[in-house]
């Protein structure tokens, strides 16, 4: 068994809201961030804008994956097919000068068959739950641009970059060990996984705390800098502020944890997107 993994990158969506019109989001829907109790105070008292004071606001970046990797297995095997006889007077048949004897009505042929096996898979998973969401296939039309460590590091010194809690190396064993199939086989000739992608990107979301002092109470508008759609928590993330992320914690995978899903498996693990990538443009 041989696995490919290509290139592993990380890829920078690119705001399409500037920070201007995200706070101007925000302030139009703060009041719907505290839910129920703003609901039940409305109805007896319409809670004035000045009420409402903007405590707190980040830009960050949320990392989720883009994993995609094909399994193929071309291999030969022998087969006995039964054949029913075309009436209970026939007593044997003739096949390439070679008879066959008619057993119960039947006979029995074996034959080699030529086998080819693929199976391909997607994943799209939330960097920080480890939810897998289709959802998030919707980021990609989005322009993005590449980035190396360097990036990763000026990016952090200015905005907040969160660290993903699924490892790619869990990824990968996980997406694997389900492509990985028992074949019975007389004699294989291809078997393998090749993952073309093995991508982290990062979507920006601007976040707004704000304060309602009569009610004591904090909440969170969240503005998708992308698609400018507006979420509610009581999420932010300042104990990352001006946190460096290590980029060598991102990318893990190599042959011991790849392989590490097969107890006894010889497992060869290569890293070649140019011949990935060679082979799909043909």
């Amino acid at each position: 068994m041989e696995i490919t993994v290509a290139d592993e990158r990380v890829l920078i969506l690119i705001d399409q809201v500037t920070a201007a019109e995200a706070e101007d989001i925000a302030i139009k829907n703060k009041q719907n961030a505290f839910g129920s109790l703003n609901k039940l105070t409305s109805f007896f008292n319409n809670p004035k804008d000045e009420e409402f004071t903007l405590t707190y606001s980040e830009h960050r970046y949320e990392p989720f994956w883009h994993v995609t990797g094909t399994a193929k297995y071309v291999y030969d095997r022998t087969v006995k097919h039964h054949w029913p006889a075309s009436g209970p007077e026939v007593m044997s048949l003739s096949l390439t000068d070679i008879d066959y004897a008619v057993t119960d009505g039947k006979v029995t042929v074996s034959v080699l068959e030529h086998c080819r096996q693929e199976e391909q898979v997607e994943l799209f998973v939330d960097g920080l739950s480890g939810n897998k969401g289709s959802h998030l296939k919707d980021y990609l039309k989005f322009s993005s641009t590449k980035a190396e460590r360097a990036d990763l590091e000026k990016l952090s010194e200015k905005h907040i970059v969160l660290p993903p809690q699924v490892r790619a190396s869990a990824l990968v064993r996980e997406t694997a060990s389900k492509m990985v199939h028992s074949i019975e086989a007389d004699k294989i000739f291809e078997e393998g996984i090749e993952f073309d992608h093995v991508d982290l990107y990062y979507r920006p979301v601007f976040a707004y705390r704000f304060a309602w002092a009569s009610k004591q109470k904090e909440a969170v508008v969240e503005v998708d800098a992308l698609t400018k759609q507006v979420g509610y928590s009581q999420k932010s993330f300042q104990e990352y502020v001006g946190k460096v992320l290590d980029y060598d914690f991102l990318f893990d995978v190599g042959g011991d944890a790849v392989g590490m899903f097969v107890p006894g498996g010889s497992i060869a693990v290569k890293f070649a997107k140019k011949i990935i990538d060679t082979r799909h443009k043909k």
